[in-house]
């Protein structure tokens, strides 16, 4: 016998349960530059990408001017600015485009996320240096430190996200890692060391900030990438000469 249902005496349709919604699964492509400009939904992925690139250079100011330790690229960029007569973003730039060239024996293809990264990020950070002072309180400098932190977690999620290809040190990261076969985190930590090391002996910032970024930032990229990276329309056909995942936009790590 059918269960009641009270709705049949009102003349409304019988209950029914809400249908659930598809689980949509969202995940990187894996494209190369060219496939990345025809891969669709550009206006909407490089407005979120220049969004991105600028919120990373208000995270590096804002962690600089906490004065409690700066993330460990930017160790060595502020201690290459304390060295030759260039800017801190123009220190990120220069460095930027070292690292690319890193990337030619390594077999990396960039794309256009990795040249605007180059640049963008560099400026942005010297733009906010010259707004943002250090606070005068300890309380306000630890605030502006996890701040920046959590903010970066964010930038770098809508980077990676926009499907343009990764930033320079991603880049570096990860075709060392399939060039090697040693295991991401052993890479990254390998160059973090490398960099917090001669950073430091050149006066960079090294602290508390220095720890706090390097502990939480993965889990925060880790969490908050799913929910940037832009669905495509479809998945475009990978030309001939474009080898999958040169990009390294397979396995997003923070810069």
């Amino acid at each position: 016998m059918a269960a009641f249902d009270p709705t049949r005496r009102m003349g409304t349709p019988p209950l029914q349960r809400p249908r659930r919604r598809p689980v949509v699964r969202r995940e990187l492509a894996l494209l190369g530059p060219v496939a990345q400009l025809k891969a669709g939904r550009v206006p909407r992925r490089l407005g979120q990408l220049l969004v991105g690139l600028g919120l990373y250079g208000l995270t590096l100011a804002m962690m600089i001017r906490a004065s409690l330790g700066n993330s460990p690229w930017d160790v060595l960029h502020q201690g290459m600015a304390r060295h030759l007569p260039i800017s801190i973003g123009a220190a990120v730039i220069v460095m930027s485009l070292v690292v690319l060239l890193g990337w030619i024996p390594l077999r990396e293809m960039p794309g256009l996320g990795t040249i605007l990264n180059s640049v963008l990020v560099g400026l942005s950070a010297d733009y906010f240096l010259g707004v943002i002072d250090t606070p005068a309180s300890p309380d306000a400098q630890l605030a502006l430190l996890l701040g920046g932190i959590l903010l970066n977690g964010v930038a770098t999620a809508l980077y990676i996200g926009s499907q343009f290809g990764p930033g320079p040190r991603d880049g570096l990261m990860t075709g060392l890692h399939r060039r090697t076969g040693v295991s991401i985190q052993l890479v990254r930590t390998s160059l973090e060391v490398v960099v917090v090391v001669a950073g430091g002996v050149l006066g960079g910032a090294v602290g508390l900030g220095t720890v706090a970024y390097a502990v939480a930032i993965g889990p925060l990229v880790q969490r908050l990438l799913p929910l940037a990276i832009v669905d495509l329309p479809e998945r475009p056909v990978t030309a001939p000469d474009e080898e999958p995942g040169l990009d390294g936009s397979a396995e997003p790590v923070a810069a």
